[in-house]
């Protein structure tokens, strides 16, 4: 037990995540942090109450209920990665990745491609929206 709580408190001892985030796209210094935060600002602007998690060891993930996507960096794509984007209606075709899965759907982002924004951020607020649904019900209480 006491590892957990450790594990816990060295946790929230740390930057928060979305420093780290701030972070990763100096870090970057390139086309692929400018992406990033420019998807990120989109994230923020679909859903003002996304929360900004850091987690496996380095990757930038939003949650709203739920994971809404994850923004990893490589070499030659910034990929968004849906959680449970093979559930969501993608009618301007976004997702260009990870499309043979049964739950997750991504978009890779390639240096110089123009982001549909608009589609992103309906895209968005549909993956809020799909987790709001999914959110498991509050336990009750026995007297």
């Amino acid at each position: 037990m006491k590892k957990a709580v450790a594990a816990k408190k060295q946790e929230t001892d740390g930057p928060s995540p979305s420093k780290l985030i701030d972070g990763r796209i100096k870090e970057l210094g390139d086309w692929r942090g400018e992406t990033l935060k420019r998807v990120r600002a989109l994230i923020k602007e679909a859903d003002p109450e996304v929360v900004e998690a850091w987690k496996w060891r380095g990757v930038p993930v939003w949650e709203h209920d739920g994971i809404i996507c994850t923004g990893e960096t490589y070499k030659e794509v910034v990929k968004l990665t849906f959680a449970k984007g093979a559930a969501l209606d993608d009618a301007t075709g976004l997702f260009n990745s990870s499309l043979d899965g049964n739950v997750r759907r991504a978009i890779d982002i390639r240096e110089g491609e123009k982001i549909n924004e608009k589609a992103l951020k309906a895209l968005i607020r549909a993956a809020v929206e799909l987790n709001a649904t999914k959110k498991k019900p509050a336990k009750k209480r026995s007297a």
